[in-house]
């Protein structure tokens, strides 16, 4: 955490402080336009981890309209084939340039460290009025520092309410821990991290790649474009295969449609979802949810058949030992490039699957006492969002990012954290649409400041929070994840009731049951 430089510092007073111009960034911004937000941004853009955690085969996993806001469209939405990550950020600009977002950004505004400077007490729970009062009490709640330009000195920003938006990926990557003598230090070749490799413009990254013995760890979606970038480097006589290491095998979909049927048919309508758990559901429908289960169960089984029918899934150990409900409630479904499987054929891409392993001097030794030479280790790991959250986060607030015994950050509708007041956090819970739950967070939270409508107490939404927590858990054994899918729906409903919109979006009862529900349907009419 940043040191202050100041005990008093001078500060730059306004209502609204946003941290981050991503998706969320950007949403939330345009939702409070009517409030002037200041938006700090760290680097020279807008487009969070779509600017700065892309490779350069990386594109979006689903079509357009899937991943539009409600009142912007793609210019080409119909288009089936997926944008890739320039065409992302440019659909983002235009957004912001639409709506005259940019002028409240700055850009390479890094934040340092925030500061509270209301009443403590608020943090507690019971009370009336729950954890909070005014959104906009009309005084400064939160101090900012933040460093320009890569400058030593601190400039401090103070604000009625703060919006973070710098999400859980990318900055901070997850490293694995290592026994004693066994971690890079030991390896005399190239270790980096997939963040890393974002930053390398095409030739850099295609020269680290061509001609190498390069491990890519991790089978996520990262993982797996990484490996096809690999496998494109190094065609020929002349080139190394790319070899995957996995400990955790995940559900992977060529496209959008299984035995002919559209996709969205299973998992997002309103008529697949009442196949599924919700939370606060009545006894009634908690019953029916239980008679349910065999057709529930047969759905995951019926795209199961799909998938190992037109993968080479079980030809690689690639096969799942779990369900593939639960990589759908997790939000860990992917999609894999059309040349994936076309590389391993080639032998250009192979497989090791192993639980535990660590460096030797020339690769990497595993705990089946096997060793692998490689001139390049990539791990496609992940990130610690957390650790970013609690870098400028200041106590008590930090250890309440992991409240819950689970070690998920609580967050009522997906926004608010019971116990921290003035302050919000929008793309912290993940569905498979997160630009949409973004933008339909981000308008709940413009009514809230707005004092449309009232929090529950901290306790009630607390118990909401656990709730979801639970159905979560019941259902994959990824939740700690923290992803609506199953319940998106229902999400969004909850949300509709809370600002007085009517939760039920469609024109016909037909289209309401078996209709997928998107950004379009919750485009609100000036």
């Amino acid at each position: 955490m940043a040191e202050n430089h100041y005990e008093n510092p001078p500060l730059t007073i306004s209502k609204i402080g946003i941290i981050g111009a991503g998706v969320s960034g950007i949403a939330a911004a345009k939702q409070l336009y009517h409030h002037n937000p200041v938006v700090f941004e760290a680097s020279d853009s807008i487009g969070g981890v779509w600017r700065t955690c892309a490779y350069n085969s990386t594109k979006l996993q689903s079509a357009p309209k899937d991943y539009e806001f409600s009142d912007f469209p793609w210019p080409n939405r119909d288009d089936p084939s997926f944008p890739t990550h320039v065409e992302i950020v440019d659909y983002l600009e235009s957004y912001a340039k639409h709506f005259d977002v940019l002028k409240f950004v700055k850009f390479n505004s890094k934040v340092m460290e925030l500061r509270f400077v209301g009443q403590q007490g608020t943090t507690e729970l019971g009370g009336n009025g729950g954890a909070f009062g005014s959104p906009l009490p009309g005084h400064p709640v939160w101090q900012i520092a933040v460093q320009t330009n890569g400058s030593q000195n601190l400039q401090w920003y103070a604000f009625e309410f703060v919006v973070v938006c710098i999400g859980k990926y990318g900055d901070i990557p997850k490293i694995p821990s290592f026994p004693h003598n066994k971690g890079p230090e030991m390896f005399q070749g190239e270790v980096l991290h997939s963040i890393d490799y974002c930053k390398l413009d095409k030739d850099a990254a295609s020269q680290l790649l061509k001609g190498k013995k390069v491990a890519v760890i991790g089978y996520k979606k990262s993982a797996i474009d990484l490996a096809v970038e690999c496998a494109e480097a190094n065609q020929g006589p002349e080139g190394q295969p790319c070899t995957m290491v996995v400990r955790t095998l995940h559900w992977t979909v060529p496209h959008y449609s299984v035995w002919g049927l559209p996709f969205f048919l299973f998992y997002s309508t309103r008529a697949s979802q009442f196949l599924h758990e919700k939370p606060n559901q009545s006894f009634l429908r908690t019953m029916l949810c239980y008679l349910l289960s065999p057709l529930r169960r047969g759905v995951s089984k019926f795209i199961e058949s799909y998938l190992l029918w037109k993968l080479p899934l079980r030809k690689y150990g690639l096969k799942p030992d779990h369900p593939f409900e639960e990589d759908y409630a997790s939000c860990q479904m992917a999609i894999m490039p059309e040349n994936f499987f076309t590389e391993a054929d080639k032998g250009n891409i192979v497989f090791k699957r192993s639980s535990n392993w660590w460096f030797w001097k020339e690769g990497i030794e595993f705990d089946d006492n096997t060793k692998m030479k490689a001139d390049v280790v990539i791990l496609a790991t992940g990130y610690d969002g957390k650790k970013k959250l609690k870098t400028i986060l200041p106590d008590p607030f930090r250890s309440l990012i992991e409240y819950h015994p689970s070690g998920i950050m609580p967050l009522y509708r997906g926004t608010i954290h019971p116990l921290i007041p003035n302050i919000a956090f929008v793309g912290y819970i993940e569905s498979v649409a997160n630009l949409h739950t973004s933008e339909l967070r981000s308008m709940w939270l413009a009514r809230y400041v707005d004092e449309k409508f009232k929090l529950p107490s901290a306790e009630n939404m607390l118990e909401q929070i656990y709730k979801e927590m639970e159905v979560s858990r019941r259902i994959t054994r990824f939740y700690k994840r923290h992803c609506i899918s199953t319940f998106s729906i229902n999400h969004g409903d909850d949300i509709c009731e809370e600002t007085g919109w009517n939760s039920w979006r469609k024109r016909s009862w037909f289209a309401e049951a078996f209709s997928p529900y998107g950004s379009q349907d919750y485009r609100l009419k000036n």
